[in-house]
């Protein structure tokens, strides 16, 4: 019997259990009113006899009891924990959902609570792995280094003994999580389909779930859309980056359109093909003068790196203005200080040289990429498909790709179908028009392949709708969780200016959330969104 057809026969082998509920606000340091549940699933779910792990399970009740369902959540990554996530943007997605569904999450597989991967934990082998990331362009040897750095840091994670990757690394794929997410939907209360809503990497879970269970498909919506195809099936994820650099220029674009009043730049006297310009000639000057400043060293990696991260979403464009005008065009002393202050918050966001993050994605990312290569030549050519793909992004994901395509471990399942099925209840497929890690042909794309399913587009910039706020697209999520509406074809949605302040919690003013004129629920829901 084919693997694809024993998989659910062993799936029916594992005991459906219940689910109970505890408070447990305190701690994950929230007011929300929290509950916590635990439940065992099977390590290995190829194995009738495996042994189990246990998903720590967080729920953020629905404003109108009883709920209407249970939506889970995922947030990307991969290698991006789920829980203080949902914790942080939950009120917001309670009301994007009607307020009438309970929100629940876990920690992927390699994350957070759910066998957390880890390379290694001798914290000298962690900082080596870190100081070694670079770009592939940083200077003429380091594509090669980067080469031989992968099957170094796939040697350490593998022999060196201080991890766990021989414990876990075959049992974090993503068709493992797809059955994690079917095996909370039959714990749940409800009607035993699967409700979910994944953002980023998170579609790529989604899409897989809904490839592998299509008839357990209540409602799905995907925003920010990765192309899963290049996620399983290629040396890198090319499509991914397909719009960067359409969106860093839009960034100067609207700075000059917005004029000096909301962005720094637009004082200058310059337009914005000089604006941009002028910043290309200060990333390229990092190659052969990186800038050491307070605690961190400024290169093209972490300077382009820091770029795209800031590209995710517009809120962040007038600060990003600000920045870039001393460090672009101030003297040295103006640089450093600037860069200095800088690093000191980055390396506060970040945790110093803590591996947990970078192990997880490896770990889940690198076990589910099915194409491998030990031949350099190869790995050069996808660096240089990757660099005409994205000038800003490119060389700074060539590592990554690297390490990948050189890894000790593969999933113990990885999905092997493609994304063309018709799944019980047409999906609702999010992005907006210029997404800087996800392009929407992405979205066009996966659509295509779910019948039934529909596009939601959002005029705007950001890394997925959730950074575009938009009474539009409020209101076409809000009738698709309610009423399972999809939007009309061809509709686009349109959202604020890039440099006007436009969030969430002006839509929902102008939705009538805000001056009561919705349900007490709502409303209530709507006060713990400020918070």
């Amino acid at each position: 019997m084919a693997l694809k057809l024993i998989l659910p026969l062993l799936l029916l082998c594992h005991p459906v259990l219940s689910l109970t509920w505890t408070p447990c606000a305190t701690q994950h340091n929230t007011t929300l009113p929290i509950s916590c549940a635990t439940l065992p699933v099977p390590l290995d779910y190829t194995t009738p006899t495996s042994q189990n792990i246990t998903l720590q399970l967080l729920k953020l009740p629905a404003p109108i009891q009883p709920p209407k369902g249970t939506i889970q959540l995922n947030f990307g990554g991969p290698g991006s924990p789920t829980h203080a996530s949902l914790v942080s943007l939950g009120p917001i997605l309670q009301l994007l959902s009607g307020s009438a569904y309970d929100l629940v999450g876990f920690d992927p597989r390699g994350t957070g609570t759910t066998i957390p991967f880890s390379c290694t934990n001798d914290k000298y082998y962690a900082g080596n792995i870190v100081a070694e990331a670079r770009s592939s362009k940083d200077s003429d040897t380091a594509a090669r280094r980067l080469w031989e750095r992968g099957r170094v840091d796939g040697f350490i994670c593998q022999y060196e003994g201080s991890g766990n990757g021989n414990e876990t690394a075959e049992y974090l794929g993503t068709a493992a999580v797809a059955r994690d997410l079917i095996s909370v939907a039959d714990a749940l209360e409800g009607d035993g389909l699967l409700y979910y809503w994944g953002f980023s990497y998170g579609t790529t879970l989604g899409a897989t779930v809904a490839a592998m269970f299509p008839d357990r498909v209540g409602g799905m919506v995907l925003d920010g859309v990765q192309n899963p195809g290049d996620y399983y099936y290629a040396l890198a994820d090319f499509e991914e980056w397909t719009d960067t650099d359409l969106v860093f220029s839009h960034f100067f674009s609207s700075c000059i359109e917005a004029g000096k009043e909301k962005c720094a730049l637009a004082g200058l006297n310059k337009t914005a093909a000089e604006l941009e310009a002028d910043t290309w000639v200060f990333l390229d000057s990092l190659r052969d003068e990186p800038i050491g400043a307070g605690l961190i060293v400024f290169d093209l990696l972490m300077a382009k790196s820091f770029l795209a991260e800031q590209l995710k979403s517009v809120a962040g464009w007038p600060g990003l203005s600000a920045l870039l005008k001393p460090i672009v065009y101030g003297t040295k002393e103006q640089k450093r200080a600037v860069l200095t202050a800088l690093s000191q918050s980055l390396a506060a966001q970040e945790g110093s040289t803590d591996l947990g993050l970078l192990s997880a994605h490896w770990g889940i990312h690198c076990g589910d990429r099915t194409i491998r290569t030990d031949n350099f030549d190869e790995i050069l050519d996808a660096f240089a498909r990757l660099s005409n793909t994205s000038r800003l992004v490119g060389d700074t994901v060539a590592w990554v790709t690297a390490h990948c395509a050189q890894w000790p471990w593969r999933a113990k399942e990885v999905y092997m179908g493609d994304f063309r099925v018709k799944t019980r209840n047409p999906m609702l497929i999010a992005s907006t028009s210029r997404d800087s890690h996800t392009p929407l042909r992405s979205a066009l794309n996966i659509s295509a392949g779910f019948e039934g399913s529909r596009v939601l587009e959002v005029n705007g910039s950001g890394h997925a709708i959730i950074n575009a706020p938009s009474v539009c697209g409020f209101r076409a999520l809000v009738a698709y969780w309610i009423n399972g509406t999809l939007p009309e074809g061809g509709n686009l949605c349109q959202t604020a200016k890039a440099f006007d302040t436009y969030t969430w919690k002006n839509v929902f003013e102008e939705v009538g959330l805000a001056d009561g004129s919705e349900s007490p629920e709502r409303r209530a829901a709507y006060k713990r969104s400020l918070r």
